[in-house]
């Protein structure tokens, strides 16, 4: 496994590469305040594909926006775009769990002749709200962004303790908190502190709507794997169910595990992605 950099225009992102360098491309898309760390339970699963899971603008190793930027979802869509151009990638497959699944469906309908094929664990297209709530979602956002900036970073007081917020802050075994955390997290000196962008934590400005999300999910011509743990989100599950008849070619999964069952379950989850991929490959 490789700790590789790419740079693009205005930033610097971090990833780990790993795999068959010479095998089918892959981009692996964390969940919010993951990184790339995310993918590695599954890297001995997935020998036959060239993947590279990248962390995030904002997250794990990668750059931070600018002082005068925020974290707009769809921004991330453009440095996607930028990325695959750096490595020279014509197509790819994408790999995503949860805002990176998200982001994965929304790149294919936009770009969908760079696009393989994409799989979606504990994830289903975006996150939405009803467009009369446009002036509170903003309201909310913007007085968010203003507080954190008056507020002081808390670091924690050590790995351990670390690790031990990373579990209550989600359904994880510790082997998988530890592995995110390590890579989420720097020594300076006796203290710690954390690499992610403390922004990523504010309230979005505006959210998308339920019919801009399902335009989105049309559009998308590549074949889709949606798989869900049998202890993940129920919202993720609801969304399934809603919008699966918007998929023109869509297969469903599911694994024990919950939302992060890609890193709790690696095996029974990778299983689904190689059979998935092998098929799409012969295409």
């Amino acid at each position: 496994m490789q700790d590789i950099q790419i740079n693009l225009k205005h930033l610097t992102l971090s990833a780990l590469r790993f795999g068959n360098p010479d095998g089918p491309k892959v981009l692996a898309l964390h969940g919010w305040l993951d990184n790339a760390a995310s993918f590695v339970p599954m890297a001995e699963y997935l020998p036959d594909w060239d993947v590279v899971a990248v962390d995030l603008t904002g997250h794990g190793h990668s750059a931070h926006r600018s002082a005068d930027a925020h974290y707009h979802f769809l921004d991330w869509v453009q440095d996607i775009r930028e990325l695959l151009n750096v490595l020279g990638w014509q197509q790819c497959h994408l790999l995503g769990h949860s805002l990176g699944g998200i982001l994965s469906s929304v790149y294919a309908a936009t770009f969908p002749e760079q696009i393989i094929s994409v799989v979606m664990i504990e994830a289903f297209g975006p996150l939405t709200k009803e467009a009369a709530t446009s002036a509170e979602q903003l309201r909310e956002s913007v007085v968010s962004r203003l507080a954190i900036d008056d507020k002081t970073a808390r670091h924690p007081p050590s790995f351990a303790k670390a690790v031990t917020a990373r579990l209550l802050a989600g359904d994880l075994k510790k082997t998988s908190a530890t592995l995110l955390v390590e890579r989420n997290l720097r020594q300076l000196g006796q203290e710690w502190e954390w690499r992610t962008d403390r922004r990523l934590r504010t309230v979005s400005s505006l959210r998308l709507t339920e019919p801009q999300a399902e335009a989105f999910l049309m559009a998308i011509t590549c074949p889709i794997l949606a798989i869900t743990g049998n202890k993940g989100f129920e919202k993720v599950r609801g969304n399934v169910q809603r919008r699966k008849a918007l998929i023109a070619d869509l297969s469903l999964a599911q694994a024990e595990g919950g939302h992060h069952l890609h890193m709790d379950n690696p095996g029974d989850v990778a299983k689904h992605i190689r059979s998935f991929w092998q098929q799409v490959d012969k295409l």
